[in-house]
């Protein structure tokens, strides 16, 4: 069986991971700060990926989505942090970025097919001939 990759579901859950490691961090180990910060980020991935499902138009879905994008980086660099501190066990961090790298690749794709020239790079040579 193929991975689930709808962004819905896999935002979703990770999110309720989030708030599940928040109240284990915040409550175990007393950790209130980066935790937080992960809290936030990572349900802002899944609140504004169900807002582009309500959104007005392609440009809108895709400027929700790339916040979207953003935010599960975001998400990375705490668990990333979290891990390094020593919050989270190499067992934790695996699952959990397993999970973070699922969900960031497929806004990847998604972003990228809804709004291509977000990852284009202008060349500067070809801008200054065309003045």
């Amino acid at each position: 069986m193929e991975p689930n990759s709808n962004i819905y579901d896999l935002a979703s859950d990770f999110a309720l991971h989030i708030v599940y490691l928040y109240k284990s961090l915040s409550n175990d180990k007393h950790e209130y700060v980066m935790s937080k910060q992960l809290l936030r980020s990572g349900t802002s991935v899944g609140a504004n990926v169900f807002e582009a499902k309500n959104a007005f138009s392609r440009d809108d879905f895709a400027y929700k989505m790339s916040i979207s994008l953003k935010e599960a980086g975001e998400s990375g660099i705490w668990i990333d942090l979290l891990h390094r501190a020593s919050f989270l066990t190499d067992e934790e961090y695996n699952s959990l970025y397993q999970e973070w790298n699922h969900v960031y690749a497929v806004l990847v794709k998604i972003v990228k097919s809804a709004k291509p020239q977000i990852f284009k790079i202008e060349n500067p040579s070809n801008s200054n001939q065309q003045q």
